[in-house]
C-alpha cells in the first residue's frame, strides 16, 4: 500500500517508516523542511511537504494514498488546548480526503481516554467523551469523520520512550535540571503507563496491516510506573535531591506540566495484545532512564 504518514520525521514516526518499508509498503512521509525531506529519502520514503497549520497541505497527501497513519502533534504544552484543537482540524481534513472510500485511517490519542473514572485502569473498549484532558478532541474528531463513512481506528499512546526521550518525562528531566530538584506530587504513588518506541512503531504497523474500523489500540507495555520511582531515577541521574510537593507547590514548580504530574493514568493493553498478537520486547522506562546520558540536555 501507499501509506501517508504524518509525523514521519518525529520520535515515533521515524521508527514507523522502517517498519512499514520492511512490510512492503510504500511510505509517503509528511515533512515541513528540506532536512526532513532528505532524511525521508535516505530512509527510502517519499517526502510530502505540509504543516499542521495548513490542513489542506496534509489532506492533499492523504488523498493520494491507500492508507493514512497520523502521528504528528504539536507538543508545546504551553498551548496544549490549542494544539489539540489543531489536531482535530487536521483529522477532519484528512477524513474529508478519505471520504467515500474504505482506506484505513489511523489516528493517535492517549491511553487516558480509555478511563471512565479518575485512577481507573484505562481499557481499549472505553472512551470518556467528557474526559477533562483536552486530547479527547482527537478521538471526537475521529468519531466525526467515521460517521461520514471513513474507516478510522486509533492508537492510544502511554509514555513512549528510549534512552533519549520519554514522553511527558522528558520535560520533567529538564525541570529537575533547571530547578535542582527532582519532584513528584504527594506520595508519588500515581502511575503512568509506558512502552518502548520500537514496540510502539510495530504496533502502528500491525494496526494498519490488521485494520479494524472503530478499534482503539493501547500501546501499553507497562500498565503503570509510579511517578515517585521515575523522579527517584531522574534525581539519581542528575545528582539532585528528590522532593515531594503539595498540589499547590506543584503549580509553581512544574509550570505548564503541573496538570499532568499528579495524574494517575494506569492503562491496560491486554486486549490489544490478544487481538493483534503484539508482544512488547523493549526495555522498561526506568531501565531507559537509568541508561540516559544526563550530561546532555534534551533537544
Amino acid at each position: 500500500m501507499r501509506v501517508f504518514l504524518t509525523g514521519a520525521t518525529g520520535f515515533i514516526g521515524s521508527r514507523i517508516v522502517p517498519e512499514l518499508l520492511a512490510a512492503g509498503h510504500h511510505v509517503i512521509g509528511l515533512t515541513r523542511s528540506d532536512a526532513g525531506a532528505r532524511a525521508l529519502e535516505r530512509a527510502g520514503a517519499q517526502a510530502h511537504r505540509g504543516t499542521l497549520e495548513e490542513p489542506d497541505s496534509i489532506a492533499s497527501g492523504a488523498g493520494a494514498a491507500d492508507a493514512v497513519i497520523h502521528t504528528a502533534f504539536d507538543h508545546d504544552f504551553t498551548h496544549f488546548v490549542e494544539n489539540t484543537q489543531k489536531d482535530a482540524r487536521v483529522i477532519e481534513a484528512i477524513g474529508a480526503a478519505l471520504a467515500g472510500s474504505d482506506r484505513p485511517f489511523i489516528i493517535t490519542s492517549g491511553t487516558g481516554m480509555g478511563s471512565l473514572e479518575p485512577g481507573q485502569i484505562a481499557v481499549e473498549t472505553s472512551f470518556d467523551r467528557n474526559n477533562p484532558n483536552p486530547r479527547r478532541a482527537s478521538e471526537l474528531a475521529g468519531e466525526k469523520v467515521a460517521a461520514r463513512g471513513v474507516s478510522v481506528a486509533a492508537v492510544r499512546l502511554p509514555q513512549v520512550h528510549d534512552a533519549v526521550k520519554q514522553g511527558l518525562i522528558s520535560p520533567l528531566i529538564e525541570i529537575a535540571r533547571a530547578t535542582g530538584v527532582s519532584a513528584y506530587v504527594g506520595d508519588g504513588a500515581n502511575r503512568w503507563p509506558a512502552a518502548h518506541v520500537t514496540d510502539v512503531a510495530r504496533l502502528y504497523r500491525l494496526a494498519l496491516d490488521r485494520h479494524e474500523p472503530g478499534a482503539r489500540w493501547h500501546a501499553v507495555a507497562e500498565e503503570g510506573v509510579p511517578v515517585r520511582a521515575i523522579a527517584e531515577v531522574i534525581g539519581a541521574g542528575l545528582g539532585v535531591p528528590i522532593r515531594s510537593l503539595s498540589p499547590e507547590e506543584a503549580t509553581g514548580h512544574f509550570g505548564p506540566m503541573a496538570p499532568f504530574v499528579g495524574m494517575n493514568l494506569p492503562a491496560s493493553g491486554a486486549w490489544t495484545r490478544e487481538r493483534l498478537g503484539w508482544s512488547p520486547t523493549g526495555p522498561g522506562v526506568l531501565e531507559d532512564l537509568r541508561a540516559m546520558d544526563y550530561g546532555v540536555a534534551a533537544g
